[in-house]
């Protein structure tokens, strides 16, 4: 199905005429290659683009047959080859890391939720006087309000994958429980409205637990607090915040709507309508929506409620429903969470640019990263829509990053998978343009002055949050104990900052 396509967002956005240069190869220093087509030899640049896969890990001559497809393509249109280095997504940010602190070759990566990392540690390449040049196709098609949000110090480090950015806070919940109990979901409009829904399913069902975590610690309940830029913190482990349209910096752990939640999660631990051990279990929502003992879970989703349920579902192996419990919000870390850099490592960073320009504007050079070799990877349907050969799937077929639709440069030009439904792909784009902005968007915020402060909140943050938004601790004695744990771990150093930094950037804007 298409859903499939649509999950990866929990998920982050031809020709260039400018002249080329060298990259080196991760065990050599030679920076070129060379190919012989009739008597002529052609010099081409190699680079090394290392990218996170929810997939399987394709053998070494599968890799090889999908980077000569590319390379196919490359050498002709901007002279450069391609060596593709995927990387299962639980290792992507540390085997980066490594390599780069190792010498290794990696010319291109992505930020998963740690650009401003990325940046502040000295990792990226700063790409502002070879944007024009190298990816004007890209520039155009982004826009400057996109690209900005990868702008530190009036410096561009980044490309954000475009994809539908604005998440919107939804209700996962199994359809045919609800059918069976009479309730109607669409009444449900926030997370509060969700109470009496749990209570009846617990009431039919009383060994259930009728409400499950999206993930390990984490309840979803943050996710239906609207109006919150981050200021470059995660969503899950936020510290300064702005709410609303107040340019204030304040604790997004003072605020009333986080207290109300921590007391809605009290309530619903205490009769037993949420998972008891929600704050420390590893499984994750689908795989606890997969099982007969749950009906429902929060979280946040960048695609129409009808997409999500259907891709959802096929993936928990239920027929599921979602309902919309907030409106789409867009603060800076909406967009870069996900974003493209070249490394500063990178010995021809006009030819690692020129490669990320052609995953945002060259359709076949996009479906090839994510599906692979027609007709052997994948074939297309009547409808225009991608699917696996017939008696194959994710884990059979040689290649597929299908997973990782939604993290992979230009989103709106991959074959949907399952079914092609163009208006989905048309309310996905308008949502970009038509969801309610920060004040604050563009803003980055730099952290590199307070790594000490930034470590012992976020020690704090793990120790507390989970508990708290699941549940399974007294927010009327455990919350005021962790604002003193915050502040004594330099949140208000943290804040300062920001704000400092915030006033600066308004001021200049």
């Amino acid at each position: 199905m298409k859903g499939f396509k649509k999950i990866i967002a929990v998920v982050l956005t031809v020709t260039m005429v400018i002249g080329l240069s060298a990259c080196g190869k991760t065990t050599s220093t030679d920076t070129s290659s060379t190919a012989t087509s009739s008597d002529t030899k052609k010099t081409y640049d190699k680079i090394v683009y290392e990218y996170a896969t929810f997939n399987n890990i394709p053998s070494t001559d599968t890799l090889a047959k999908v980077e000569e497809a590319i390379n196919q393509i490359t050498r002709d249109k901007i002279g450069v080859e391609v060596e593709l280095k995927p990387i299962g997504i639980a290792d992507y940010a540390s085997s980066v890391s490594l390599s780069l602190q190792g010498g290794e070759q990696v010319d291109v990566f992505e930020s998963l939720g740690d650009f401003n990392t990325s940046v502040s540690s000295g990792k990226a390449y700063d790409l502002t006087d070879i944007m024009d040049t190298c990816a004007p196709e890209t520039k155009a098609l982004l826009g400057e309000d996109i690209l900005n949000a990868c702008v530190q110090d009036g410096k561009l480090y980044g490309i954000p994958t475009y994809k539908p950015y604005a998440l919107t806070p939804m209700i996962i919940y199994k359809q045919d429980i609800a059918d069976a109990l009479g309730i109607d979901m669409s009444k449900v409009k926030t997370i509060y409205d969700l109470t009496d829904v749990l209570r009846t399913v617990k009431k039919a069902y009383p060994d259930m637990a009728p409400f499950v975590p999206v993930q390990a610690g984490n309840s979803g309940l943050n996710y239906c607090i609207t109006d919150v830029d981050y200021l470059t913190d995660s969503y899950v482990n936020p510290t300064g915040i702005l709410l609303g349209d107040n340019m204030s910096v304040i604790s997004y752990y003072g605020t009333d709507e986080f207290s109300k939640l921590c007391d809605l999660a009290r309530t619903w631990y205490n009769e037993g309508l949420i998972l008891q051990d929600a704050a420390t279990t590893t499984s994750s929502a689908s795989e606890l929506m997969a099982g007969d003992n749950s009906f429902c879970y929060a979280a946040s989703y960048s695609y129409p409620t009808e997409d999500t349920a259907l891709a959802l579902g096929a993936q928990m192996g239920v027929n599921a429903g979602a309902v919309q419990i907030g409106d789409a919000y867009l603060d800076t870390t909406s967009i870069n969470a996900l974003s493209w850099m070249v490394s500063s490592t990178c010995k021809t960073p006009e030819a690692a640019l020129k490669f990320l320009n052609l995953t945002f504007t060259d359709k076949e050079i996009a479906n090839l990263l994510i599906y692979g070799i027609e007709g052997e990877d994948y074939v297309i349907a009547a409808d225009g829509s991608a699917a696996y050969p017939e008696g194959m799937d994710a884990s059979s077929v040689p290649y597929t990053a299908q997973l990782s639709c939604g993290t992979l440069g230009n989103f709106f030009i991959m074959y949907q998978f399952g079914s092609a439904n163009d208006a989905s792909l048309k309310w996905e784009e308008e949502q970009n343009q038509a969801a309610k902005k920060s004040p604050a968007m563009g803003f980055t915020f730099d952290a590199s002055t307070l790594t000490t402060e930034y470590t012992s909140v976020s020690n704090a943050i793990k120790q507390y949050l989970p508990g708290l938004l699941c549940g399974s601790v007294d927010p009327a004695t455990i919350l005021p104990e962790f604002k003193d744990k915050l502040q004594a771990a330099g949140l208000d150093a943290i804040i300062a900052e920001k704000q400092k930094q915030l006033d600066t950037w308004l001021a200049n804007k």
